[in-house]
Formats: structure tokens, C-alpha cells, sequence
């Protein structure tokens, strides 16, 4: 069996690093947001090329933070993208605020700034890109209609770990930018994390206080804030990781450039593009497929496992049938949950699981 993803291999190459820094931190006693957390925030923000970071508990959290910090308030609307995992929606309702979907480009997968316009009315306050699968969203496109009308821009980066637009490091782009560390994200600790990074002092300081009751000071809360706290465990592990970081992007590469090759003019599957100008770092492969079910039942039979990402958007979810939104709203949202199936990657697969993936994907049956 070809995993999906094999986490158990990135743990055996770094058990040496990650092992004794993990035994540190439970002899310190200090668990909860200690001196791990700042290191990992120092460092991840010196990373992205922003000023501040704010470690939180998961990527979830670290958008929920960012919005609220952004002024979003009930009654709001936020533009994003109906093609995502659901957390950037539920981030956006956590606030009170109301997501406001536009279309993707069938390209990318990215947010079609060209439909970005039609959807701002008086209420819209914020614009909320996701950098969907490892590639940036077109930024120039995105940020020039936020400025024409006034709104904020927070990226959705919890897949986009290092990804680039025209060299500049996704992170670096609006008022501030969220990132998952869940497990199988390209930089992921050994549960659950995420951090917002900003250049922005206020917002910064807002974060902080947010993500730990509200207390500008131990038991003095200034604001109605969260447990979003993230521990040092974590950051430890996480702060190994980082140093990896950019090596594990240039292996997920060299991967994808391998897939290309052998699925040149392949006539089941479409592989993704890389937009120009962009840096994708691949934290997921989405080739697409027109019987995209039956070749993944296909491939598992032929022991390689495969995931869907997603294979309902958000706005047909039943949990925001209240938003309104109905099948046909979204097309190239709707084909794409149809026909996209994502393939392994990781910078442990071997060249000769590629060839055995691709051989599959070319020569398997499908599976009714």
C-alpha cells in the first residue's frame, strides 16, 4: 500500500532532533505558551518576512483571531471562496459576520478576483483569499479592488507555508495571514497549531490578548477573549520543523515534476497548473479526473491511497444551507468538488512509488 501520507516517515528522519527537545520541555515544567512559543513565533515571522507572529491553538483559531483583530463585527460580510476546507467559512461565522462566496478559477482553484466586485455591497468590510493546495491566490488583482473600495485583506495561508507570488513570501501580503500546523500540513507539529503573522502593532497586541482570556496582564481581562492558547510542546517540535521547511518544499517539487513528466498527455487526468509568477509548494496534488470516483476506487484496489479535497463546497454543506446559496451558484466550485482527486505527496515518496502511482492512474480498471 502507497499512503496518502506518511508522517511516520518525517517523524523517523527528525527522531533524533525532535526527541530530546520534546524531553526539555516536559523537564522544564513550563507547558503553556513559555519560551517555545516565542522562539516559533520569532522565527516564523523572520520567515514569512512580517513583524509579529501569534502562535495559536489551531489554524481555526488563528482566523477567527485575525478577523476579530481586522474590526470584523456582526453584521459584516467577508468575501471568500466557497472551494475550501470549512474552517475558513466558520471562521468568518464565529464573528458574526456573513461569508460572501465568488467563484474560483478553474486554474488555480484560487478565488476569481475578476467576480470580486460584484459581490461588495455596503456591509463588506474584508476580502479572505485562500491559497488553496500550496499556490497564492493572485494577489495584485485582489489587493488593488480591496484598496479601490476600503477593505481589509487576511490571507487564508493554512496550506501555503512558503508559497511565493512573484518572490514575495505568502504572509507579507494585507493586514495579516493564518496558517494550520495541523499534522499533514507541509510544516505540522504532532497535534493540532496555527499562527497569524502581521506587520501590524495593534493587531498584534489585540491577538495576544484574544488568544488568552482577554488578560493584558495575569487576571486583568481587557476583552472577552478565548483559550487559544498554544503549548510548548508543540512549538518545540514545530520550531524542528521550520528548519526543514524550505528542503521538504524543493522535495514536494522535484515530486510534482516527476508527476508531470509521466503524466504528460495523459488522457484520464488533468494535472493542477502553476499560475506565473507563483512559487506552489504543493501541499496538496489535485489532478482532475471526469469519473473521478471510480479511478479513486480504482487506485485503491490497486493499493494506493488517494484524497478529495473537497468533495463538497461549502455552500451546498448542510450546516450553511442558512447562507442561501444553491446547486449552480458556484460552477467552477461545483465541477471541481466533482472532479478533483489528490494524489500522494510528501517528500519521502520515492520515485519509484511515483511510477507505480502514475501506472495505476494510466492502466488501472476503473472500480464501479
Amino acid at each position: 500500500m502507497i499512503p496518502f501520507l506518511d508522517l511516520k516517515a518525517q517523524y523517523q528522519d527528525l527522531r533524533e532532533e525532535i526527541e530530546p527537545a520534546v524531553l526539555a520541555v516536559l523537564a522544564s515544567g513550563n507547558y503553556v505558551q513559555g519560551e517555545e512559543v516565542a522562539r516559533l513565533e520569532s522565527e516564523f515571522a523572520d520567515y514569512c518576512g512580517a513583524a509579529h507572529a501569534v502562535a495559536t491553538n489551531s489554524g481555526t483559531s488563528a482566523l477567527h483571531l485575525a478577523l476579530l483583530a481586522a474590526g470584523i463585527q456582526p453584521g459584516d460580510e467577508v468575501i471568500t471562496v466557497p472551494f475550501t476546507f470549512v474552517a475558513t467559512t466558520s471562521a468568518i461565522c464565529y464573528t458574526g459576520a456573513v461569508p460572501v462566496f465568488v467563484d474560483i478559477d478553474p486554474e488555480t482553484f484560487n478565488m476569481d478576483p475578476a467576480l470580486i466586485e460584484a459581490a461588495i455591497t455596503p456591509r463588506t468590510k474584508a476580502i479572505l483569499p485562500v491559497h488553496l493546495y500550496g499556490q497564492m491566490a493572485d494577489m495584485d488583482a485582489i489587493l488593488d479592488v480591496a484598496a479601490r473600495h476600503g477593505l481589509t485583506v487576511i490571507e487564508d495561508a493554512c496550506q501555503a507555508h512558503g508559497a511565493e507570488y512573484y518572490g514575495q513570501r505568502t504572509g507579507s501580503f494585507g493586514a495579516s495571514a493564518c496558517f494550520s500546523f495541523y499534522p499533514g500540513k507541509n510544516l505540522g507539529g504532532c497535534g493540532e497549531g496555527g499562527i497569524v503573522v502581521t506587520d501590524d502593532d495593534e493587531q498584534m497586541r489585540t491577538m495576544r490578548m484574544l488568544r488568552d482570556w482577554g488578560q493584558s496582564k495575569r487576571y486583568h481581562h481587557i476583552l472577552k477573549g478565548f483559550n487559544y492558547r498554544l503549548d510548548n510542546i508543540q512549538a518545540a517540535v514545530l520550531r524542528i520543523k521550520l528548519r526543514h521547511l524550505d528542503s521538504w518544499t524543493e522535495a514536494r517539487r522535484d515530486r510534482v515534476d516527476t508527476y508531470r513528466s509521466l503524466l504528460q498527455g495523459s488522457r484520464r487526468v488533468t494535472v493542477p497548473t502553476e499560475a506565473h509568477g507563483r512559487r506552489h509548494v504543493y501541499h496538496v496534488f489535485a489532478v482532475r479526473a471526469q469519473d473521478r470516483d471510480a479511478l479513486q476506487r480504482g487506485l485503491l484496489a490497486a493499493g494506493i491511497q488517494t484524497g478529495l479535497h473537497y468533495p463538497v463546497p461549502v455552500h451546498l454543506q448542510p450546516a450553511h444551507a442558512d447562507l442561501g446559496y444553491r446547486q449552480g451558484d458556484f460552477p467552477q466550485a461545483e465541477a471541481a468538488a466533482q472532479q478533483v482527486l489528490s494524489l500522494p505527496i510528501y517528500p519521502e515518496l520515492t520515485t519509484s512509488q511515483i511510477m507505480e502511482i502514475v501506472q495505476a492512474v494510466e492502466h488501472s480498471a476503473y472500480v464501479a
